[in-house]
């Protein structure tokens, strides 16, 4: 069937103003992040302000009691009152002007946070209008070349993370997603852009949208899951509190260990599954079209891989001796599948070298 030239030019366009808006919320959640390191930092001097308060009255008072010089307890707590909330009877810090300051800068920090959560829907709604739009153009579902394969994976995994990351706690890890997202969206529209056209026969299957489309969705998740694991080591290593140099302070406002722990693993546990499902019905598929289940094909091979080292990563998760490597495990299982997306399908010959082109 001709394609509507139409409604591809439009794809393309929404397809470029997503990446547009993704690129503003990206500075958006830039901004917020080291707005909210300031926050955090606000609070711990505070909150380390009141502690030496704590001290010094404890310390005033038992000198007053052991006959100590009262007008220089009162001079002492006076100077006390200036620089950190106060303490009453009950023993609570009294609220001081700095502390609604902080309250006040902190509200203004999630009104930024909130601002860059609906850019990101705005775009994701850009963003699921080029895949649509590029459907309609072929008459085809839209994963027939890497170009539109890009396009549904980096949806799949902004899409995902849109639903994870609800809470406000999550907002601090939009940069650290959207920046390599970005990067591919960037990468795929231009290196491995192709004009809307019908695809090879090898491709002109039912099987299309559905075995790549559950290959992409376990992309997706599995981006996502490693980008957890990713976060965590270096969570690991900066640990809330105890943050130190150059990383600690990019690493501050990040959620705990325990919790980026937590997102990687759960979203892994759906990852297996669906990628698992992915390469069963490729192999099918590989079955009606080249008289095989399979072939060793370096694409298969390297899926299978991927699929091994996620099973690996549960795996040691669930085992005490073995959950502090399992980090490590989900990281070689997402590099892997970057290696697979470009690597293999670039520049490795096999039977699904044709997946780059039209």
């Amino acid at each position: 069937m001709p394609v509507n030239q139409n409604l591809s030019s439009f794809s393309d366009i929404a397809f470029q103003t997503a990446f547009v808006v993704y690129a503003v919320a990206l500075i958006l959640s830039l901004i917020y992040y080291g707005r909210l390191n300031g926050v955090i930092d606000a609070r711990r001097q505070r909150s380390e302000a009141t502690a030496n308060a704590k001290k010094l009255k404890a310390s005033v008072a038992a000198n007053g009691a052991a006959g100590a010089d009262s007008v220089s307890s009162v001079d002492s707590a006076d100077i006390v009152e200036d620089d950190a909330p106060g303490v009453d009877s009950s023993g609570k810090a009294v609220a001081s002007e700095s502390e609604s300051d902080i309250a006040a800068q902190e509200s203004k920090v999630d009104r930024l946070g909130g601002m860059t959560q609906s850019l990101l829907w705005v775009a994701i709604a850009l963003h699921l209008a080029s895949i649509v739009l590029r459907g309609l153009a072929v008459n085809r579902f839209p994963l027939g070349n890497l170009y539109e394969y890009m396009m549904m994976i980096t949806f799949g995994a902004l899409l995902a993370m849109m639903i994870a990351m609800q809470r406000k706690e999550w907002r601090t890890l939009w940069p650290w997603v959207l920046t390599p997202l970005l990067a591919l969206m960037f990468y795929g529209s231009t290196e491995l852009y192709a004009e809307s056209a019908p695809v090879v026969p090898a491709l002109q299957s039912y099987w299309l949208p559905v075995h790549v489309t559950i290959v992409s969705l376990g992309g997706s998740l599995g981006i996502v899951s490693g980008i957890g694991s990713v976060l965590h080591l270096l969570r690991r290593w900066q640990p809330k509190g105890k943050e130190h140099g150059f990383f600690g302070a990019v690493a501050k406002p990040l959620p705990s260990a325990k919790k980026l722990d937590q997102l990687a693993y759960r979203v892994a546990v759906v990852t297996l599954p669906t990628l698992g499902l992915g390469i069963v019905l490729g192999a099918i598929w590989a079955e009606a079209a080249w008289g095989r289940f399979w072939g060793w094909d370096p694409k298969e091979t390297v899926s299978f891989a991927s699929w091994i080292l996620y099973a690996a990563y549960l795996h040691a998760r669930a085992t005490p001796s073995w959950a502090k490597f399992a980090p490590w495990i989900n990281v070689v299982a997402l590099s892997t599948m970057i290696f697979n997306l470009f690597f293999i399908n670039l520049v490795v010959s096999g039977l699904h070298s044709y997946a780059g082109l039209n």
